[in-house]
């Protein structure tokens, strides 16, 4: 465990939740250190799964990278149900690190990415049409197993329903989308919202270039690189991350950050590819000010657990 101070007497205590990997945090997360100091807020960085940690011991417990959990999605929901000031908290994380929430998110009438699923044990043959389409488990983090695939290519046929297979194989669901076009152009947008006195409040924007450039061919790291440059919001892109916070399970008062993750639709009109409640990189380092908004929102929850 990582320790980032250097006396907690009379000090609040705050851990933010990383993975072994990343023991000294994810770099943007480290740019949240020198405000959360500001505010008069020791910190952690401890490792999830680590059994020596107290986690009665903070005051606040904010998960932020522990990104290697998803091969252990039960072991990390049940850990998150025993800190009972996790933020963001249990139900959500329940909710959230499973992508099947898309389903409900559609059916509550947000614009979403169409995606059929493809439950451990069922056969699966690529679609007679030809296209391009993205595979990915239901639960990932940092796009690991996904891929891309031309189906008018014979062997992506191939490639794509091995895919599959290996998930089914590993007792995972498996997402079929189509894959959007304009990604390649427009990228994707990620709306970042953050806790405010009166709930949360949108931060800043930024610009993710595409990543998909083919099928997956196997682990290749924690996260996959990401290109990013900020990004100015757009009215549209506002009232669907709006629309998308309004379906999540118990309100948004009780989160400190969102993620909302948009890309053009083939009519050009923003739709959701996931929302991210759980451990979503926050690009504090891409906005003026968005450190000292995080740093402010942890503190304005700080308050609410006192």
């Amino acid at each position: 465990m990582t320790t980032h101070h250097q006396s907690t007497r009379g000090k609040p205590r705050v851990a933010l939740v990383t993975c072994a990997d990343l023991a000294d945090l994810d770099p943007d997360d480290r740019l949240v250190l020198a405000p959360l100091s500001a505010h008069g807020i020791a910190v952690d960085a401890p490792v999830w799964d680590d059994p020596d940690v107290d986690w009665s011991s903070y005051d606040l417990v904010v998960l932020r990278s522990p990104w290697d959990y998803a091969l252990r999605r039960d072991e990390f929901v049940a850990w998150a149900a025993t800190v009972p000031t996790l933020v963001n908290p249990a139900d959500v994380v329940r909710w959230n690190t499973d992508k099947r929430y898309l389903a409900e998110l559609t059916a509550a009438g947000v614009p979403t990415v169409p995606t059929s699923w493809v439950e451990p044990g069922e056969s699966w043959q690529p679609p007679a049409e030809t296209g391009e389409y993205v595979l990915k488990p239901s639960v990932s983090a940092g796009s690991q197993d996904t891929g891309r695939y031309d189906l008018a290519d014979p062997e992506h046929r191939d490639l794509a329903a091995a895919h599959v297979r290996r998930l089914s194989d590993a007792g995972r669901v498996t997402m079929v989308q189509p894959y959007l076009r304009a990604v390649d152009t427009e990228g994707e947008t990620a709306l970042l919202f953050l806790a405010g006195p009166d709930g949360l409040t949108f931060s800043h924007a930024i610009r993710k270039g595409p990543m998909l450039t083919g099928p997956d061919l196997g682990p290749d790291g924690l996260y996959k690189a990401e290109e990013i440059t900020s990004r100015t919001a757009r009215p549209e892109q506002l009232a669907v991350a709006e629309k998308t916070l309004a379906t999540v399970p118990g309100g948004t008062r009780q989160l400190l950050y969102a993620r909302v993750d948009l890309i053009p639709g083939p009519d050009g009109e923003p739709v959701l590819v996931e929302l991210e409640l759980t451990e979503p990189s926050l690009f504090i380092g891409y906005a003026d000010g968005a450190p000292d908004r995080l740093a402010a929102a942890i503190a304005t929850h700080l308050a609410r657990h006192a």
